[in-house]
């Protein structure tokens, strides 16, 4: 029987370009209701969440 399958297509950058999308208007939200310092603090929670996924990840 022949396979006429071809390999997945890379969805990388369109996934990292739709958290971009995601967060900007996540972030814009946030600030039309509690302001500036809001999206502050939830930005640096975000931060310090990747940074300690990426600590866990590398042993």
């Amino acid at each position: 029987m022949d396979d006429m399958r071809g390999s997945a297509p890379d969805f990388t950058t369109a996934c990292i370009v739709m958290f971009g999308v995601n967060i900007a208007w996540i972030f814009f939200a946030i600030w039309a209701i509690w302001g500036l310092v809001a999206v502050a603090g939830t930005g640096w929670c975000i931060n310090r969440l990747i940074s300690y996924v990426e600590v866990r990840r590398a042993g």
